[in-house]
């Protein structure tokens, strides 16, 4: 077993709810989000993270705007919604509970 895939499909796992904190921070261009999840060292290249987006819209986490642009043609920024909002608290306490659990697993 590589270690690779084992980060991988951690990161995977976790992705939703790291866009959804920062989209609760500010309205973002899905440009901005891929550049500050590759620095968190969650790397994603637009062919992850469009379908995602696009996903969690569809669910009414998500929702966005067109905005024209002074370079090229108008972005979308995208924004969380209330029930992303809502969705992202349950997400805080889960990520709580399972970094508790792990954390008494490693002792």
């Amino acid at each position: 077993m590589k270690i690779e895939n084992t980060k991988a499909q951690m990161r995977k796992g976790v992705l939703e709810y790291c866009i959804l904190s920062i989209l609760s921070r500010n309205d973002a261009y899905a440009s901005d989000i891929i550049k500050e999840l590759k620095e968190a060292k969650m790397i994603v290249v637009e062919g992850t993270l469009y379908p995602l987006l696009t996903r969690l819209k569809n669910d009414g986490l998500l929702s966005y705007r067109w905005e024209e642009s002074t370079q090229g043609p108008p972005r979308k920024y995208y924004t969380i919604a209330e029930l992303g909002s809502n969705f992202l608290k349950e997400l805080d306490q889960s990520w709580q509970d399972l970094v508790t659990a792990v954390n008494t697993i490693k002792k």
